[in-house]
């Protein structure tokens, strides 16, 4: 039987007890040292658009989530920079982390959705370069650090930034941490402490620097509640809210009620309270109705269906979509040498292959409202 068979989206999402997460302790164990050269950077209005962007795309709008507290793309950007820095102390490696999402438009990944890449959600990085090199703030800010742009435009230059699944960075460590604190309430404060401290610098099968564990039963655990993690976010209800959102996104364009302007401008609040403004205020056509009516779907919806087929008057989504989990290096102190959690220890290789073997049923739907 799969493991993640009895964990459904109301058995997740209850859980673990409502606790304070509070972000400036949360970025303070990431780095007790402080790296004051980012401050000037972080104030950039570049990188302060991110603070209306959050982390969990759009899910926080919807009823249908329980998310515990906001965190922004901006917090996360700075988090990921904190962890490079603590590991690396190379400033250029820290800022291509704190700028590794700065082309991220409102809700995130529902971008990907919008442009069919659920199964890698990458397109959004596309722009960063571009933008990091017409930011004349920006651009003057590195020149007056003696930085080149080109060693801090691609994070994917730098190992300990970014890898590929199941490889453990710090892009994929940070957003993992109030992922699933705001989801539901896997970490508290000092558990991510005790993990954290755990964690070094070590050399994978490919000779390249990872993120890895000194103690294979805290890696376990980590692995554990990474992966009920992303078990959320490849559930039907996590598919269905982010294809919904995208459709809503893009029929509003057609519809001339937003434009593409507005995502890499407005935040997210500010583009919700222009639907609702526009949908209280306008007589509208059949078109702009239908979309109201799924605007109002998305925003009350607390329940979806999984089926085997679409059913009426639904919106229903089949899709496949990216799997994120982690199969973390654990070192040994004795051999000084790495090895991957599954080659030590059975129940972590049980899990991951349960957990990348999981299929939800065919199709998520949910009613459309139709008032």
């Amino acid at each position: 039987m799969n493991y993640y068979t009895d964990f459904d989206w109301k058995t997740i999402l209850s859980i673990y007890p409502k606790t304070v997460f509070d972000i400036s302790k949360y970025h303070r164990i990431l780095s007790a040292d402080y790296p004051l050269f980012i401050q000037k950077y972080i104030d950039l209005p570049i990188m302060k658009r991110l603070s209306g962007i959050g982390l969990l795309c759009g899910t926080d709008y919807t009823n249908l989530y329980q998310n515990r507290f906001y965190y922004s793309r901006l917090a996360h950007s700075i988090g990921v920079a904190l962890i490079i820095w603590n590991f690396t102390h190379d400033k250029e490696q820290t800022l291509s982390g704190l700028f590794h999402d700065i082309s991220t438009p409102v809700f995130s990944h529902v971008s990907d959705f919008r442009k069919g890449d659920a199964l890698t959600q990458t397109t959004t990085e596309a722009p960063t370069a571009t933008i990091i090199h017409q930011d004349k703030q920006l651009m003057s800010l590195l020149k007056n650090d003696g930085i080149e742009a080109s060693k801090i435009e691609d994070y994917h230059l730098y190992p300990i930034a970014d890898n590929e699944i199941p490889q453990l960075s710090a892009d994929r460590l940070e957003y993992m941490f109030p992922s699933g604190a705001a989801l539901e309430g896997s970490w508290t404060l000092s558990e991510i402490e005790e993990t954290y401290k755990n964690i070094r610098v070590v050399q994978n099968e490919s000779h390249l620097p990872e993120l890895g564990f000194l103690s294979e039963e805290i890696a376990l655990n980590y692995c554990k509640k990474f992966c009920m993690t992303g078990h959320i976010l490849q559930l039907n209800e996590n598919k269905l809210t982010l294809q919904l959102l995208g459709e809503i996104m893009n029929k509003s364009v057609s519809a001339e009620i937003l434009n593409e302007d507005d995502f890499m401008s407005w935040s997210e609040k500010d583009i919700l309270q222009k639907l609702d403004n526009y949908f209280a205020n306008n007589n509208s056509s059949a078109e702009e109705n239908k979309i109201k009516q799924l605007y109002h779907t998305f925003r009350t919806m607390t329940k979806i269906e999984h089926t085997q087929q679409t059913i009426p008057n639904s919106f229903c989504v089949s899709l496949q979509v990216k799997q994120r989990y982690i199969n973390p290096l654990v070192f040994n102190e004795k051999t000084q040498k790495s090895e991957r959690l599954t080659q030590l220890n059975t129940e972590a290789a049980k899990l991951i292959t349960d957990f990348k073997s999981y299929k939800d049923t065919p199709f998520g739907c949910v009613k459309i409202n139709q008032q």
